[in-house]
């Protein structure tokens, strides 16, 4: 069983030493450790220090590409290094290393594809009270939109299963944190979460203040959930429309009944109800068209899967032919030497 720490990190030399000593190299039911850091266009010592503080791998990008993206490039370079288990932590030392045990325990056990790192954020003193708020509005709105139970969503400290990474796409340019976990919620993944402790970090280079952060998560929460929900989505859009077309309507008819049957002027009303009645019903369309292309859609995550899966099975080829011609050779060996009687044929 092999397990790769993901560390993706951006200029991030006073901390990055500290973070990968504190990893444990040895954790049970974990045959390899193995620490992998995406140094995400770096400015500054990040790549010397995480190479001296004992990284195994470093994956270098070119130019500062994003924390989505280096999360998914590091995701894609753990499975090609024959992950089993991956684990994501922050290159900021937020997360303690010696609670990764905790994550891995429920998909050690079968139990989960994917485990939140649930950072209590009741509890967390150096979080203010407007950050509180925003966590946990944040978190129940992605819980109602994932279908999960996860009580801290943006909280970036997690382990994959293999088959969950294999499954799972950022498709977010911002953070990958909300994106993951509604793809999952809407695959059928088991996601679980365990309560941890953090440590006090410096203020987020991801956002520029909380409404910043507000924003751009809102946005990945409507696409990713309009993505998995087409036809819910622009129903509940039309929706507006349409009522306020029908209470036109309603009162129209009212007026006609009562008139005695005649209908003489209110021609705005009537107008009114028509363009809404339409605008509702082209909305609504759309939603059908989109549930339709989303048929496309699975089947080019199922395609990316297999893809991703082939890739991965392709990089571990080699070593398994190493181990089986070892294995083959001392088989041969130990029958050249087998003490057998030649007398006995």
């Amino acid at each position: 069983m092999k397990l790769i720490i993901q560390i993706p990190a951006f200029n991030e030399e006073a901390t990055i030493a500290t973070v990968i000593r504190a990893i444990p190299r040895h954790l049970p039911g974990i045959d390899c450790v193995e620490v992998l850091v995406i140094d995400d266009g770096s400015l500054d010592r990040t790549v010397e220090m995480a190479r001296e503080a004992g990284a195994d791998t470093v994956l270098s990008l070119n130019h500062n590409r994003g924390l989505a993206f280096a999360f998914q490039a590091g995701m894609d370079a753990g499975l090609r290094l024959g992950a089993d288990i991956i684990v994501n932590t922050d290159a900021d030392n937020q997360y303690p290393g010696e609670q990764i045990t905790l994550l891995l325990k429920p998909i050690l056990d079968r139990q989960a594809d994917i485990v939140i790192g649930d950072r209590q954020v009741d509890r967390v003193q150096h979080f203010s009270l407007q950050k509180r708020l925003l966590e946990r509005m944040g978190s129940w709105i992605v819980r109602a939109a994932s279908g999960t139970n996860v009580p801290d969503a943006p909280s970036g400290f997690r382990a994959y299963s293999r088959e969950a990474a294999l499954r799972l796409f950022v498709t977010s340019d911002f953070s990958y944190t909300l994106d993951n976990l509604i793809q999952a919620g809407k695959r059928g993944l088991k996601v679980s979460h365990v309560p941890i402790r953090t440590n006090p970090t410096r203020p987020s280079k991801l956002h520029h203040g909380s409404w910043h952060f507000v924003k751009r998560q809102a946005a990945t929460i409507v696409r990713a959930y309009a993505t998995y929900e087409p036809l819910k989505t622009f129903f509940y859009l039309s929706l507006p429309f349409l009522t306020v077309s029908a209470l036109f309507f309603i009162r129209l008819l009212v007026i006609y009944i009562s008139d005695g049957l005649a209908l003489t002027g209110h021609v705005q009303s009537l107008l009114v109800a028509i363009m809404l009645a339409i605008v509702g019903f082209l909305v609504l369309m759309f939603g059908l068209l989109a549930d339709r292309i989303g048929d496309s859609r699975r089947l080019s995550e199922e395609i990316l899967y297999r893809l991703r899966q082939a890739e991965a099975a392709r990089r571990e080829a080699p070593d398994a032919i190493d181990r089986a011609r070892r294995d083959s050779a001392q088989t041969d060996d130990a029958a050249t030497h087998d003490p057998i009687d030649p007398t006995a044929r």
